[in-house]
């Protein structure tokens, strides 16, 4: 991913143009002021200072409405290149695999998307436009200068390498504790929101207290990194004000006393008058203002720097979703067939194959079961019969079609999945059966609530709000919501099940199965699970490591 390091659009650089064209309207303010103090010491009246005083306030307007409209189209340039940046990040992570142990966390993921990503923002605004200024506005000053004066001209050119030299030499280090910072801010947020998923668990397991003594440790830690990038921040600015004033300070020294005749070289052959002393005075610290600048925003390019860095390895290749840039057509519905053939996949990091040669086919409308120790591999071969992984060797086709990337998402689209722990989200019941699709009304969302068997007196209509994570629903509801979804999506042929009787008790896993088998009715159905009562009510049984 490429590092937005400069503005590229077009708003960009006029804004940047815009600045530098603010910054360099002072010289022509400045020579009418040092005009209007040289006819006044010459004896005019306020006749005298009327013109310059006219241009002055026309060009300070001018200068006001160029750094106006250059702020609003930088901001408008940098915002839009943080839309870009966090949608490619979001689509990085929305096609990496479920099977990719390399996944960053979501709390990680979150911190990324939110505020590491805002953190490249002030290197937009501030260190790109003001290195354009670094590079037109000094050189202007001293093509301006050097006519009147060759030792003032020479005083800023010899002063103004010092701050970029010692503003670098700090600014490595501002890079290293950014990089802490952030780094340290999504380890925080990551434990944080894992502890509170999982918050009940701590409480039934009396683990509160530690919980809150590490995170406690975690935010002190936190705050030690922030200290530290601060006080890089701190130091930085004591550097560029010292040496920004020592160059004032020379330039100011000369003129004064070559005014009193002290110093009269230096201004070729001549003596300078008063108008052109102030003139040189007045420019001397328009001249350092833009290092100053680059030199303040130098801690926001090493934030910068740092939190691109992160979110480049976030957008690192891992393994890929199959099909995830595609979109999903209508599909037919109806049972589809079910072929695998001399399936091999591994896991990355793993030494030995989950599968290796695997083979089996199913009819339309089949039912399956795929029995075996656990760690045998079937949640992963449920996976890899979505698509939700590249396969490693062999083959995998649903009526016919190869999965694979140009036809997983169409596959898909003929699929409905059973999750162990489906994942339910904050409002209506309805909302968590339709997920966002607009052709599930309600009624029809009713109806497979009932189906499901979650259609009870206790679950009185589709309005009823439910918690974030299914906060009040018992396990059993949970896998019962999962079914309601599936038996919405009409156009499902195969159905993938994992797990759907674990953790419940025989007559809730009864009740289960039943609504799994009426959902299953006219499609295919691949069931993973433990359970030898759901495997002996499948007419085809697959154990890992056997034979179906």
């Amino acid at each position: 991913m490429n590092r937005p390091a400069h503005l590229p659009s077009s708003t960009g650089h006029a804004g940047a143009a815009l600045h530098v064209a603010a910054a360099l309207l002072w010289l022509p303010q400045a020579a009418l002021l040092a005009w209007a103090v040289q006819r006044l010491a010459d004896g005019g009246g306020f006749a005298a200072v009327l013109a310059p005083a006219s241009g002055l306030l026309m060009l300070g307007l001018l200068r006001a409405w160029c750094e106006a409209a250059a702020l609003r189209r930088l901001f408008d340039a940098a915002r839009g290149q943080l839309t870009q940046l966090r949608q490619r990040l979001a689509q990085a992570l929305a096609q990496r695999s479920p099977l990719d142990g390399t996944r960053a966390a979501s709390g990680l993921a979150a911190s990324a998307l939110a505020e590491q990503v805002d953190a490249v923002l002030p290197q937009l605004l501030r260190y790109a436009p003001a290195r354009l200024r670094v590079a037109c506005v000094p050189l202007a000053i001293v093509v301006a200068v050097a006519p009147l004066s060759w030792v003032a001209a020479l005083v800023l050119v010899a002063a103004a390498p010092l701050i970029p030299l010692f503003m670098a030499l700090v600014g490595w280090r501002a890079k290293a504790a950014s990089e802490a910072q952030l780094a340290g801010l999504g380890d925080m947020h990551g434990f944080l929101l894992d502890r509170l998923r999982g918050l009940a668990t701590l409480r039934a397991l009396a683990a509160v207290e530690p919980t809150a003594l590490r995170l406690r440790a975690s935010a002190e830690q936190l705050r030690q990194r922030t200290m530290a990038v601060l006080r890089v921040a701190f130091l930085s600015s004591a550097v560029l004000e010292l040496f920004s004033a020592l160059g004032v300070a020379m330039v100011a020294v000369y003129v004064g006393f070559h005014l009193l005749g002290q110093l009269p070289f230096g201004a070729w052959g001549t003596r300078l008058s008063l108008g052109e002393g102030l003139f040189i005075l007045l420019l001397a610290p328009a001249f350092f203002e833009p290092l100053r600048e680059l030199s303040a925003a130098w801690h926001d390019r090493a934030a910068g720097a740092a939190a691109l860095e992160s979110v480049e390895r976030l957008c690192a290749p891992g393994t890929p979703l199959l099909g995830a840039a595609q979109v999903a057509v209508p599909a037919a519905s109806g049972a589809v067939t079910l072929q695998v053939e001399q399936l091999c996949f591994t896991h990355a990091g793993a030494d030995r194959p989950v599968f290796e040669g695997l083979s089996f086919a199913l009819a339309a409308g089949e039912q399956l079961a795929v029995v075996g120790t656990s760690g045998a591999g079937k949640s992963t071969l449920l996976a890899l019969l979505a698509g939700l992984a590249p396969v490693q060797g062999g083959r995998i086709a649903v009526d016919g079609v190869p999965l694979a990337e140009a036809t997983a998402a169409a596959l898909r689209a003929r699929m409905a999945w059973v999750a162990q722990a489906p994942h339910v989200f904050a409002g209506s019941v309805w909302h968590n059966v339709a997920l966002g699709r607009a052709d599930v009304p309600a009624p029809v969302a009713d109806q497979a609530l009932r189906q499901a068997a979650l259609g009870g007196p206790d679950h009185p209509g589709m309005a009823r709000a439910m918690g974030e994570g299914g906060a009040g629903l018992s396990g059993g509801e949970l896998v019962r919501l999962a079914l309601a979804r599936a038996s919405v999506h009409t156009q499902a042929g195969l159905v993938l099940a994992d797990e759907p009787t674990a953790h419940l008790d025989r007559a809730t896993a009864d009740a289960v199965i039943d609504a799994l088998l009426q959902l299953a009715d006219g499609r295919t159905l691949v069931v993973a699970t433990h359970d030898p009562v759901l495997a002996a009510r499948l007419p085809r049984r697959l154990e890992l490591g056997g034979a179906a």
